[in-house]
């Protein structure tokens, strides 16, 4: 696949994808003989985890520490998914927080409804 074919399929700019191989976030994607980029499947799955990694709000510099440690081998599975664990604890307090936000925004939703149809009300008399 071309940069723009991935670009396309995944949402992301092809900017982004550059950056991600730039980064070292995805392995260098091999090259057609005019240069242009020609993503395999294998590299697609890479692309496809580093977005969702980042949109789970995985930070760029816990990726390479990631990257880094998948490349030593099956000697840091360990490491990995301590590195895992903790991103996952902290997603789960975002979305703890999170849920708190939207409670309070469907409270204040909930109010506005309230004096909206209080005065709705007070027009139609």
């Amino acid at each position: 696949m071309t940069i723009a074919e991935v670009s396309k399929k995944y949402g992301l700019s092809v900017d982004t994808l550059r950056y991600y191989e730039k980064a070292g976030l995805i392995p260098p994607v091999n090259r057609k003989e005019n240069g242009i980029r020609d993503y395999t499947e294998q590299d697609c799955g890479w692309v496809e985890f580093i977005k969702c990694m980042r949109a789970a709000g995985l930070s760029i510099e816990v990726l390479r520490q990631y990257i880094e440690l998948y490349a030593r081998g099956n000697r840091t599975l360990q490491k990995r998914k301590s590195l895992l664990v903790a991103e996952r604890d902290r997603l789960k307090e975002r979305i703890g927080q999170m849920q708190q936000t939207l409670k309070r925004l469907n409270y204040k939703i909930s109010v506005y409804e309230q004096k909206i149809t209080a005065c709705e009300k007070k027009l139609l008399k």
